[in-house]
């Protein structure tokens, strides 16, 4: 598939291991009240792999969750850091060890990187970004926009060209009507947007439970090629699963947006596995 890959720049950007952030109570959809655990910090027990609703928390993040604790700069790690970014420790007693950017998460602001080895970080571990993705185009396919991913990740990924179609395989296919929290938002290069799951039958169907950190999904009849959510009957949106389950209103697992197409230039195969963590 031709891209300007050549012409993409790179650039550093640097941010640091994130504290956890808590805000209880957490109401769910019934009104039940909980206190327990919600985005930031060091996961120790939850990764890139593992199910979407494995769990008990507020919008778990995976891995290690990082910011630049300058508000402005922290925005324009954001918008550049793309998914399978490399990603280095350059202070503490794990400098030197290397990862990858798995997701971002708006709202709070966090850039999720994975490391196979999270034992030796510590919060306020710098960690320099080699962001490199934003401006990816795929040549032939002009309405089809490209964002938030890694030139080479998306190279690696078994994606196919036939009879004038970019044929994406994904795990799970959603629905327009169980898409969430995001939605209206205006720049699709920073964040994030939830499904819905708070209709577990209607998940269930559609085989959501089982989706997974890093698992590359469809989310129907959207086209985010200028904001978030746009409902478009027909359209395609491709994206990675960065966070884990929630149970607030309007919330749920977070998509943050790789492909799109306001057309059926993507066609998308449902698969049993596709997941990030086999590409980087």
């Amino acid at each position: 598939m031709r891209t300007n890959k050549e012409s993409v720049v790179k650039l550093s950007i640097m941010v640091g291991v994130a504290h956890p952030v808590t805000r209880v109570p957490v109401l769910d959809k019934d009104g039940n009240v909980y206190y327990f655990p919600g985005v930031g910090g060091i996961t120790y027990n939850f990764g890139l792999g593992d199910n979407a609703f494995k769990m008990h928390g507020d919008h778990i993040e995976p891995d290690v969750s990082a910011k630049n604790n300058d508000k402005n700069f922290n925005d324009t790690c954001m918008s550049l850091a793309c998914i399978g970014n490399s990603a280095e420790v350059v202070s503490g007693d794990a400098k030197g060890m290397k990862g990858y950017v798995i997701g971002k998460h708006g709202g709070i602001q966090h850039i999720l990187i994975y490391f196979e080895n999270k034992e030796k970080l510590m919060i306020g571990d710098k960690i320099l970004i080699k962001a490199w993705g934003q401006g990816l185009e795929l040549l032939d396919y002009p309405d089809v926009k490209v964002f938030n991913i890694d030139p080479e990740l998306f190279e690696r990924l078994p994606i196919e060209e036939r009879f004038g179609k970019i044929i994406v395989p994904v795990v799970a296919e959603i629905p327009a009507h169980l898409t969430g929290s995001g939605i209206g938002a205006s720049n699709p290069i920073s964040m994030d947007y939830d499904i819905n799951t708070h209709d577990m039958e209607e998940i269930r169907k559609y085989q959501i439970d089982k989706i997974r950190i890093g698992d590359i999904v469809a989310i129907k009849d959207h086209y985010n090629g200028y904001g978030i959510g746009g409902f478009r009957k027909g359209a395609v949106s491709i994206g990675v699963v960065v966070h884990s389950n929630c149970i607030k209103t309007g919330h749920g697992p977070g998509i943050v947006v790789i492909m799109t197409s306001p057309n059926d230039s993507i066609i998308t195969e449902k698969v049993d596995k596709m997941n990030i963590k086999d590409y980087l």
